[in-house]
């Protein structure tokens, strides 16, 4: 059983800060804005997280409640409106990522760092699982203020518990681009593909390697000054 890490962290209230310039989407090939959103409310209801296959990411989120829409897609790339065969074959600078579009008062960005952290290896630097490359890479890509500095409370907290550096980057938002149409909701149109792939990438085996071990509960909490608190009682500096 793959435990959460962060569960408890309790930062759902803090997510209504300031209003952040969110990263936009288009449809690969068209040109065309694909769900853009303007500055107005984005950082409560939009988050970008990468973590190896888009399908597998996008699975991940459909299953929590108070997301009300993934898109797997590119971002952080020095190409316009690339298509999946330009970011698989390298050299874009693109992430496979999944934009998460949620209902903050059913779920806060902290819950989200959870699902995120516990199915990525963040210990990986050249990919995720068997899916090799910069394009395939973990990382956050924090909108606005407040999701910038819970990410790197989570960041420090997963460094801290297993004592090890952490792969898994915090970059700047990036304008996001829609992959095609077949790649949308893949883990629901074609499970057994869907299933095989997974399974011959050895994402759940890797997965339960990594977090399996872990206590259950959650592993920090924040206190009224903002500090990230561990299980054991110590705290870390606010970033």
């Amino acid at each position: 059983m793959i435990r959460p890490l962060l569960l408890g962290l309790g930062l759902s209230a803090l997510l209504a800060g300031p209003a952040a310039t969110a990263a936009g989407a288009q449809t690969p090939g068209t040109g065309q804005a694909a769900g853009t959103e303007q500055a107005t409310g984005t950082e409560q209801t939009t988050a970008v997280f990468a973590g190896g296959c888009f399908w597998c990411v996008e699975e991940a989120f459909d299953k929590v409640e108070g997301v009300t829409e993934t898109v797997s897609g590119f971002t952080a790339g020095t190409v316009p409106n690339p298509s999946y065969e330009q970011v698989s074959a390298g050299g874009t600078g693109h992430a496979e990522a999944v934009r998460v579009r949620y209902d903050p008062d059913v779920v806060g960005y902290s819950e989200l760092l959870d699902v995120f952290w516990t199915n990525v290896d963040p210990f990986d630097g050249g990919g995720q699982f068997c899916d090799r490359g910069d394009q395939y890479r973990s990382a956050l890509f924090p909108i606005g203020d407040e999701q910038q500095r819970l990410a790197e409370i989570s960041k420090q907290a997963v460094k801290r518990r297993f004592d090890q550096p952490v792969a898994t980057g915090i970059e700047a938002a990036a304008p996001f681009f829609a992959a095609e149409t077949y790649h949308q909701d893949y883990h629901e149109k074609n499970p057994l593909t869907y299933a095989y792939y997974k399974w011959r990438c050895g994402r759940a085996e890797r997965l339960e390697t990594v977090w399996g071990e872990a206590p259950a509960g959650p592993a920090v909490a924040l206190t009224e000054e903002g500090q990230a608190t561990s299980a054991q009682g110590e705290q870390t500096a606010r970033p």
